[in-house]
């Protein structure tokens, strides 16, 4: 459940202008903090619940809480993907490109996939009655998806600051730390929940206990997510991350020549629509090099 929380200059939520991005930026920082408060409450559910229906519900809860932050993770794969024009060759020149801005929420989608399986297999016996197999993937599945978020919040964490001051670092941290408390956490209830012997239902109460105490930990780190994205829109000549290396220099030329290349490539397209032969590029005179050729021509003949 860790979020991508990078400090980064380069960063494309949205199409359109400056506005429309910023905005679609809200919107992710928004809709992380309302999966999170979703989750916490599904397994507040759950712990509350003295029914089957009540327990049944708070899975359904966090199940579209899961399928929410599956969403906004994919949301900043691409956001940092569009900001680099899908350049994959630039991880060469910066390091912390395919380390932090794609790894991480590439990460947290897995593990994510990982958890909404897992939990969509202890629905099915709630609703069609006791299997083990499912049981048993069910468990190994809630020990994967949080392994996958410690690794994420890992990378999330190790990131290298050269131009953000103090004031953007400790707004990083506030994210960052309370993500990584909560992702170990899941990881220690999957780990409890599958090595209990004293389990007499599907889902044991260590289980949803260590779950709604990390739930809440991810709850403040989208909080502070939210007040960080604000931060880094509202706050003038705050200094944010660039490329790295020449990454930056070649992500340039390659914006330059783009429109080039697509130009050449719309012309000779429009010149065989229209039955033309498509012309060669006219060459370039150079009376020196000539005069230079004919002199040495004659003198070997």
């Amino acid at each position: 459940m860790v979020k991508l929380a990078s400090a980064r200059e380069s960063r494309t939520y949205g199409p359109g202008s400056r506005l429309a991005r910023t905005r679609w930026e809200y919107i992710n920082a928004g809709l992380y903090l309302f999966a999170t408060a979703i989750l916490v409450g599904g397994f507040a559910t759950q712990i509350s619940s003295v029914s089957s229906a009540g327990a049944k519900s708070g899975l359904v809860a966090v199940l579209v809480a899961l399928a929410l932050l599956l969403a906004v993770n994919a949301h900043d794969l691409v956001a940092h993907l569009a900001a680099v024009d899908y350049c994959l060759s630039l991880v060469e020149f910066d390091v912390q490109l395919a380390l932090v801005e794609f790894a991480v929420p590439l990460m947290n989608t897995v593990g994510v996939i990982l958890t909404f399986v897992g939990n969509l297999f202890f629905l099915i016996p709630m609703e069609k009655g006791y299997r083990y197999r499912l049981e048993k993937h069910a468990l190994n599945t809630l020990i994967a998806g949080p392994i996958f978020w410690v690794i994420g919040s890992i990378h999330n964490v190790c990131q290298i600051y050269e131009r953000a001051d103090g004031h953007v670092q400790l707004l990083q941290k506030s994210v960052q730390v309370p993500l990584i408390m909560g992702s170990l956490l899941f990881l220690v209830a999957g780990i409890v929940n599958k090595h209990d012997d004293t389990l007499h239902m599907l889902l044991g109460r260590s289980w949803i206990w260590l779950c709604l105490s990390g739930s809440s930990l991810f709850l403040v780190g989208g909080l502070m997510n939210t007040v960080r994205v604000f931060k880094m829109q509202r706050t003038e000549g705050l200094r944010l991350e660039k490329l790295r290396g020449s990454a930056h220099e070649r992500l340039a030329k390659v914006r330059e020549e783009l429109p080039l290349i697509l130009e050449s490539n719309k012309k000779s397209r429009k010149q065989q629509e229209e039955g033309r032969p498509v012309s060669a590029p006219t060459p370039v005179p150079t009376p020196y090099k000539d005069a230079l050729l004919g002199s040495l021509t004659r003198s070997i003949v």
